[in-house]
């Protein structure tokens, strides 16, 4: 291993929102960079750059550094040409990939060992041409399963069956000459089921017009697209899916990609009416005069102001103004994967080789790690809502946004001026429901399936720090005060592996095995939880 600096400043793009982005280049091998995802149970964001045999992870410290690790993989026929995803699908608590290539699908499934994390290569023989992947429990049985676009047949999915994946072909996106090119899984109906919709591009009619398939909650799903008034046929690589209004429901922006095979159609920005159907309202938005096109677009509030903004159009982000309109701004950058690289609350953008760190404002912000028990360990499929003066925000937790990129599972607001917020629900895929009330603001909170299922007035998880992270024999507990304090040790199953009283704040894990953990710390009445890697 060797720590990685920083080096090289390019550039600096100052906005009109009063954001700016200093980019950097970064000393990163691998082929394929196009990734930003906690790769070792920390919950910060890393990158991940992929070559046949090798998976580089340039891990993020918590000054701000990274530090390069290479795990050696076997020999692999599918490198992610076309896409890549991340997520815990084998429930170990360590984060796995699929590649997506121009013909076939591979996993990446970490295992842990005496020696630490290695990851096993699998693949079938099956062709696919592959566009977008997502993990989603599809299925939801607790267990993520993949999905995968597939451009010249009907699109793929994998079952989890013993942390396996195993291959299916039909009934989530059939067209059989195929166009399905940008998946993403949203709520869009809020009635906690995920939802698939896929934007299409084809040099056809019939293998251009998008798709909207219904969860309807036994295993079963139906386009609704037309009735939905989203079978545009416009020609699209990805949509962005966010509350750009605030209003409780998801709305949808379809963007033009920039390899457009026949001219076809235009941006657009639909909004959600809350009763199965959208409404286009493009018209006076700031994109029906746009001619920029882009491969990928995604959703962040970049300038933590409350309103979900749109990236992904020629250099440009598209700030939210709160009423359905934006405001282009010139960056740096165009096709990105997205996190927050410095762990400062703002999100950065991360495009081959380069960081382009956002310099942030005075808005204040949290963001949450999610871990599922009853269901999948990254919680991808919950609901979280947050409610502060300024009133009622949603995020769904996803894996695959945009097109080909993979951007960060962590969930982000910003709230603006607001100083105080009054409460956090969470809404798991298994039914759970966790509220967590008047949460500290300008922080990270790590939720746990099933903790707060009475609500913690005031927000009575303590503020500490644990380190080394990873640890080897002794855990040190850093707060104000250890009076009182003891402590709880879960895996990732929830049951308790340990207990005891925290007042001498070092905790022995030396007979621990090689994992991620859920260490619970507790203090009159107060208690918080944070992961930890042994």
């Amino acid at each position: 291993m060797k720590k990685l600096l920083l080096i090289i400043f390019l550039a600096t793009a100052v906005l009109d929102a009063q954001v700016s982005f200093t980019s950097q280049s970064i000393s990163f091998p691998g082929s394929t960079k196009r990734c930003v995802v906690d790769m070792n149970g920390d919950f910060l964001d890393d990158l991940v750059g992929i070559s046949d045999g090798v998976i580089y992870v340039n891990q993020q410290n918590t000054d701000g550094s990274f530090t390069l690790k290479e795990y050696m993989t076997q020999s692999s026929p599918y490198m992610p040409g076309w896409s890549i995803t991340a997520a815990d699908f084998n429930g170990d608590g360590y984060n796995d990939l699929m590649y997506g290539s121009g013909n076939g699908v591979a996993f990446a499934l970490s295992e842990v060992g005496a020696l630490g994390v290695n990851y096993n290569i699998t693949y079938g023989n099956q062709y696919v041409f592959s566009q977008r992947g997502n993990f989603i429990d599809i299925d939801n049985d607790g267990n993520l399963d993949a999905y995968m676009c597939h451009d010249t047949e009907p699109s793929v999915y994998y079952i989890n069956e013993d942390n396996m994946p195993v291959f299916y072909q039909g009934g989530l996106g059939d067209y059989p000459t195929g166009g399905h090119y940008g998946s993403l899984w949203v709520d869009y109906n809020n009635d906690g089921l995920m939802d698939l919709f896929i934007a299409k591009c084809g040099s056809t009619e019939g293998k251009r017009i998008n798709e909207l398939h219904k969860n309807n909650g036994d295993g079963t799903f139906t386009n609704v697209a037309p009735e939905a008034n989203l079978d545009s046929s416009s020609e699209n690589w990805s949509s962005a899916w966010g509350d750009f209004n605030n209003d409780g429901w998801m709305d949808m922006f379809n963007g033009i990609n920039a390899q457009m095979q026949n001219n076809t159609g235009s941006h657009e920005l639909m909004k959600n009416n809350g009763d199965g159907t959208f409404t286009n309202v493009t018209a006076g938005s700031g994109f029906d005069n746009f001619e920029g096109k882009s491969r990928e677009h995604v959703t962040y509030d970049f300038d933590n102001d409350g309103y979900l903004d749109i990236a992904g159009n020629s250099n440009m982000i598209f700030f939210n103004n709160g009423d359905m309109t934006f405001t282009p701004a010139t960056v740096g950058f165009s096709d990105a994967a997205f996190g927050d690289l410095n762990n400062d609350g703002f999100i950065d953008a991360y495009a081959f080789g380069t960081i382009f760190y956002n310099q942030g404002n005075n808005n204040n912000w949290i963001k949450l790690n999610t871990i599922g028990i009853e269901s999948n360990t990254n919680g991808i499929g919950a609901r979280v809502e947050l409610y502060s003066a300024m009133g009622m925000q949603i995020r769904d937790v996803r894996s695959g946004e945009g097109f080909s990129f993979m951007s960060t599972l962590n969930t982000h607001f910003g709230i603006g001026t607001d100083t105080e917020i009054e409460k956090i629900i969470i809404r798991w895929p298994s039914g759970i429901v966790d509220t967590i009330l008047n949460p500290e603001i300008n922080t990270t909170l790590t939720v746990t399936e099933g903790e707060t299922l009475m609500g913690l007035a005031e927000h009575d998880l303590l503020q500490f720090a644990i380190y080394p992270n990873p640890v080897k024999d002794i855990l040190n507990i850093k707060t104000n005060d250890l009076t009182n304090s003891k402590f709880e040790i879960r895996d990732l199953t929830g049951s308790v592996i340990l207990k005891g009283n925290a007042q001498s704040g070092k905790i022995n894990v030396n007979h621990l095995q090689k994992g991620i953990y859920i260490l619970t710390f507790e203090q009159n009445g107060k208690k918080s939880n944070t992961k930890f890697v042994k």
